[in-house]
């Protein structure tokens, strides 16, 4: 392996587990009926967003790695309430990507069916996740559930800017 991809491989995976902490900290932060919201009538609320995402982490790693996979959901946009069970599926699922990009980039096995190389398919996931992260915010605030700054800044922008100790 590259000396330079080592140096790179830790903190894209703490960028990783920081972006999958913004979205387990936002849903802790959501008012009760935060995931039954939706920014018009017949789109997906933000229960379905989260659970969207949860699908597609696990479906690539069953793609592009499937020695790392573990069971993905019948159904991609679940409209579920039960936040403890999303977090549950949230920490799984980012988990398995981390799992499945280390493995592979240490293994120096390309990715089955997309991606060029290993690190691209978390950049990808991040890119997708922040697309839908904005799109639950729209929704919330549309739903008169808009996150005041006071929450939304710790649980986004301060998780990301935050020193790791050390």
């Amino acid at each position: 392996m590259a000396e330079g991809i080592v140096n790179l491989l830790e903190p894209l995976l703490d960028s990783w587990r920081r972006n999958n902490s913004v979205l387990v900290q936002t849903l802790h932060s959501l008012p009760e009926c935060g995931l039954a919201a939706k920014a018009a009538p017949d789109g997906a609320s933000v229960g379905q967003y989260l659970s969207h995402i949860h699908y597609v982490r696990l479906v690539h790693v069953y793609e592009d790695a499937p020695e790392y996979a573990v069971p993905v959901p019948e159904q991609e946009w679940q409209a579920l309430t039960d936040r403890h069970a999303l977090v549950r599926m949230l920490e799984e699922s980012a988990r398995v990507v981390g799992a499945a990009t280390r493995g592979r980039i240490d293994s120096g096995k390309p990715m089955n069916l997309h991606y060029d190389h290993p690190l691209l398919m978390i950049q990808h996931l991040l890119w997708h996740e922040a697309y839908h992260l904005g799109q639950i915010k729209l929704a919330l605030k549309l739903s008169g559930l808009a996150m005041p700054d006071a929450v939304a800044g710790p649980v986004s922008w301060g998780i990301w800017m935050k020193k790791s100790p050390g």
